[in-house]
């Protein structure tokens, strides 16, 4: 998962993200906005708009790991690293079967416990405006946006001294 942060004239944010699992689309999503699915030509597109937006500087978080299948679990453990360094881990788990995200929650964390103990996430953002509609790609990708952003905070708080 690669994140591109591309800022406007008017100083909103979208982030331009990729996905190894659906290779053929790009998703762009706006600050405190709706996510946009397209083809992987957009970023091509992004280019000839560099008059509206440019991007931001050092700006590339991505997620790159190993891909799992436990039975009717998927499993994707990255590192996430922002240019050279390393800054967090990033632990995807699917339940193929399911589309509706909030009817599977409980069979998700049952699993997850089973090997993450107590650093076993508490229910996403995306879950509680979801209800019982399909879940999307476009929802991992939120979940990324997510996970990102917290990182990208980590980085920017001052680490004290040790006395």
């Amino acid at each position: 998962h690669t994140v591109t942060v591309i800022s406007g004239q008017t100083g909103k944010l979208m982030y331009v993200m990729h996905n190894s699992e659906y290779p053929l689309s790009c998703f762009a999503l706006f600050e405190n906005g709706p996510c946009l699915v397209a083809d992987a030509n957009f970023d091509i597109l992004m280019v000839k708009l560099k008059g509206f937006f440019q991007n931001a500087k050092a700006s590339k978080i991505e997620s790159r790991g190993t891909r799992y299948q436990y039975c009717d679990f998927l499993v994707k453990v990255g590192t996430v690293t922002m240019g050279p360094s390393a800054r967090g881990i990033s632990v995807e788990v699917e339940y193929c079967p399911c589309v509706i995200a909030n009817d599977c929650w409980n069979l998700l964390m049952e699993f997850m416990q089973s090997f993450m103990g107590n650093h076993t996430p508490g229910i996403p953002s995306v879950f509680g405006t979801k209800h019982d509609s399909i879940y999307t790609p476009a929802d991992t990708m939120g979940q990324y946006m997510e996970l990102f952003n917290k990182i990208r905070k980590q980085q920017q708080v001052p680490v004290a001294g040790i006395r």
